[in-house]
């Protein structure tokens, strides 16, 4: 069915399929700087940890980065050392935790941190439904690595705000969200 069988139809109601398969805007879910963050449930060392993002943030000022994948190489080599390296500086410049998430579940979250040595340092939170991918609309589907992980990306939250958003422009890059790019 063309456009002008559309119209000519009367199908041009925003309920009718056909129409919005042609017109429908798009507009983007993605989070941005000025939203709160979700109101969403991680996984600390053990499924029976919750961690609820937006309390955690509530009257602090984080930083959260996401990975696509605990072990992987450009999370293990580069990207989690960058900020296990600078934690203390962070934290010096008002930074009150440092948190990572990864699409993972919270057994292997908890033995990545140990591999990592992070303990001190760096928080590491499972989404293991990519719960807070989701709600951030920042997910990005890896077959490889198990379908839908979340896209790399880092903020800095302040009272449950997003002040500074840097997400990879490939979702999966080492650039833009590395410690030493963060904007506080």
């Amino acid at each position: 069915m063309n456009v002008s069988n559309i119209v000519r139809r009367g199908l041009n109601k925003p309920t009718s399929s056909v129409f919005q398969r042609f017109f429908q805007t798009t507009s983007s879910k993605m989070v941005q700087v000025g939203d709160s963050v979700p109101n969403v449930d991680l996984y600390e060392d053990l499924p029976t940890n919750k961690v609820n993002l937006a309390q955690l943030a509530s009257g602090k000022k984080i930083i959260v980065f996401a990975v696509p994948g605990a072990f992987t190489p450009g999370c293990s080599k580069t990207h989690l050392p960058g900020y296990v390296n600078k934690a203390d500086d962070l934290k010096k410049q008002g930074i009150n935790e440092i948190v990572c998430v990864s699409v993972n579940d919270p057994f292997v979250m908890a033995a990545w941190a140990k591999d990592q040595k992070t303990d001190g340092k760096i928080r590491l939170l499972a989404d293991p439904s990519a719960a807070l991918a989701k709600a951030l609309d920042l997910t990005v589907d890896i077959a490889p690595l198990g379908g839908v992980r979340s896209k790399r990306y880092s903020m800095v939250v302040e009272n449950g705000k997003i002040t500074s958003l840097q997400v990879e422009p490939d979702g999966t890059g080492l650039s833009c969200s590395l410690a030493e790019s963060i904007k506080l």
